[in-house]
């Protein structure tokens, strides 16, 4: 008893995240790139593109699944993943889906961010973006939000799970300097995720004729001083909430989260090798 006493907790033992290889780091690459393109294109059109996120998203949303498909064939191919990761995945995309109803995105209140945040920094940003794409679907599915923005959320969460993954110190930074920040990080992806989807629905409310409308054609710095305006002035309010419920999460929850998940991620050995042994020196 004294020796299993002394013995160092299951839970302090490190968990190596799921490494991202060259052709998950291509593919992400792509899909990122993808990405930003759709978001962006629009500050670039001119007067008569006449185009909107209502009529490409189909588009993006059909390109955006076999890329998905494509980070996790790529991550199998680099890291044997098996399907006890599969597993894990189907589980934290359903509690990320499950957790997102319970503010309804009222006042910026949607507790999956932290969710996010902890397992991309576990499991590592493949696996993170691969999670966070797949839970924004899930949950549209689940609270009947699917429209043209799904697979531009669907993208904006797989790069906040993703940036986690890419945060310093993951095999070192342990305790209260990891919780801080994981935090800082969740406020500032928070704040960006709205942002970002600022962009994907700001370029057509053109016909609302304010100072803060974008206007086709004008000069890049114009309309981002524009955007900028716009912002400020309708999602903030959401934006901070948002960012506040993810740090008080983190903070409260995050020391429980991230022993549950380097739990489950020692124990499902996604990273152990393959070993064959001799049948007669078994039995032995």
């Amino acid at each position: 008893m004294d020796g299993q006493a002394r013995r160092s907790p299951d839970s302090d033992r490190q968990a190596r995240a799921i490494r991202l290889g060259p052709r998950s780091i291509a593919v992400l690459a792509l899909v990122s790139a993808t990405g930003v393109a759709a978001f962006g294109w629009p500050l670039l059109a001119d007067t008569a593109s006449g185009l909107a996120h209502s009529k490409d998203a189909p588009w993006l949303f059909a390109a955006l699944l076999p890329l998905l498909l494509a980070v996790v064939a790529a991550t199998i191919a680099d890291t044997g993943l098996d399907a006890k990761a599969i597993a894990m995945l189907g589980v934290l995309a359903a509690a990320g889906a499950a957790l997102r109803p319970l503010g309804a995105g009222t006042a910026g209140i949607e507790p999956m961010f932290f969710l996010m945040v902890l397992s991309g920094r576990v499991l590592g940003p493949g696996f993170g973006f691969v999670l966070g794409s797949v839970s924004m679907f899930a949950s549209a599915l689940l609270t009947g939000g699917v429209g043209p923005w799904m697979p531009f959320q669907m993208l904006a969460m797989g790069w906040v799970a993703m940036g986690a993954g890419l945060l310093p110190g993951p095999d070192r930074l342990r305790g209260r300097g990891e919780l801080v920040l994981l935090a800082a990080y969740g406020a500032v992806a928070s704040l960006l995720y709205g942002t970002i989807m600022n962009l994907q629905g700001w370029p057509y409310i053109g016909s609302l004729a304010t100072g803060v409308s974008f206007v086709p054609g004008d000069p890049l710095p114009e309309n981002l001083a524009r955007f900028v305006a716009y912002c400020l002035a309708t999602s903030l309010g959401w934006d901070v909430p948002r960012a506040i419920v993810t740090v008080t999460a983190t903070l409260a929850l995050g020391p429980t989260v991230l022993k549950a998940l380097r739990r489950a991620t020692r124990r499902a050995a996604f990273d152990a090798p393959v070993r064959f042994g001799d049948a007669e020196t078994g039995a032995k």
